[in-house]
């Protein structure tokens, strides 16, 4: 998933599933719940640039890459 913001961002969870529900391309991921895209961070399958992310995690303006595994 591309994510591209105008400003940073705090944290990446509301900002990811606002993406995930706007993509086209996968329609699991298009309607998945709160819940379920926490249980996807506590389970360790969101990366950034290679690194585990955090549902906290800040997002840099412009556009960054997210690696959801499994999907």
């Amino acid at each position: 998933i591309a994510i591209t913001l105008d400003q940073g961002e705090e944290r990446m969870d509301n900002i990811l599933l606002n993406a995930l529900r706007d993509q086209d391309e996968n329609e699991k991921l298009k309607g998945i719940s709160r819940s379920a895209l926490k249980d996807l961070f506590n389970e360790k399958k969101i990366f950034i640039k290679g690194q585990r992310a955090k549902s906290n995690s800040s997002l840099a303006k412009g556009t960054t890459y997210v690696d959801i595994l499994g999907f």
